[in-house]
């Protein structure tokens, strides 16, 4: 059991792992914006965040000169992971055989605009050597958010007010019941090391399967997972829509 007095990890990375199929938006790390990549807007983001070295986990080459010819490291990954948790797992076994980096820190690579300080914030809750794995929420405000299946709640434990908690279950249903706040979960993760490697071995479980939540594998494997509350959902892209939007926001 992991002792909830350790300190923080010592040595982490940031992976942001990037592919070019996508359904909506095929090729989309290396989309153009405001004369930069989309995969560089991030790999700068999380670099801003002075976590640790970024590594951007690329399943194809063009994607590699992309990053490379702006300054940062990309490593190569098998195009064909079934998830972006194997592909940083494999990237961080090329870039760290040695197992110096204690943490892994995911961000994905379709989030511009993402703030440098919510990348730190997914980082936060691993100070407690209880937590496994600590992830992202923002509370809901719209109302269309609360029965949307699209939008995934966060099912936490935590004080009324309070900006961090347990998770018990994520959920695309509206949960939990009652009254007071509903949390929309936000896809950035912070492993600790052997975290990362447990649960890459792990088989799917049967309510991962039914809500179609990888994160539920580890919560069934008895893995905590923290949430740290944050103000807002980073504009994820993957539609042209979106890539207009982000394009505007990074307007100079």
């Amino acid at each position: 059991m992991n002792d909830p007095t350790s300190a923080r990890p010592r040595d982490p990375i940031v992976i942001v792992p990037a592919r070019m199929a996508s359904t909506r938006l095929p090729g989309k790390p290396l989309a153009d914006i405001q004369g930069a990549p989309m995969i560089v807007h991030v790999w700068r983001r999380a670099a801003e965040a002075q976590i640790g070295p970024v590594v951007v986990a690329c399943a194809e080459p063009e994607i590699a000169a992309a990053v490379e010819s702006a300054g940062g490291r990309a490593v190569l990954t098998d195009p064909d992971h079934p998830s972006g948790s194997d592909r940083i797992f494999e990237a961080l076994r090329k870039v760290d055989p040695g197992g110096r980096h204690d943490a892994v820190v995911n961000v994905q690579g379709d989030l511009p605009t993402i703030e440098p300080g919510a990348i730190r914030a997914v980082f936060a809750p691993l100070e407690d050597g209880r937590v496994d794995i600590a992830t992202l929420a923002v509370e809901i405000t719209d109302p269309a958010e609360r029965d949307n299946p699209n939008v995934v709640k966060a099912v936490v434990e935590r004080d009324p007010g309070a900006l961090r908690g347990r998770a018990l279950y994520f959920t695309r249903a509206t949960a939990p019941w009652g009254e007071g706040a509903l949390l929309h979960h936000v896809g950035l993760y912070a492993y600790r090391r052997e975290a990362l490697e447990r649960f890459v071995t792990l088989p799917p479980a049967a309510l991962e399967r039914r809500e179609k939540l990888e994160q539920l594998r580890a919560l069934a494997a008895g893995m905590r997972i923290d949430v740290a509350v944050v103000d807002a959902v980073p504009l994820g892209v993957d539609t042209p829509a979106e890539l207009d939007r982000a394009r505007a926001l990074l307007a100079p």
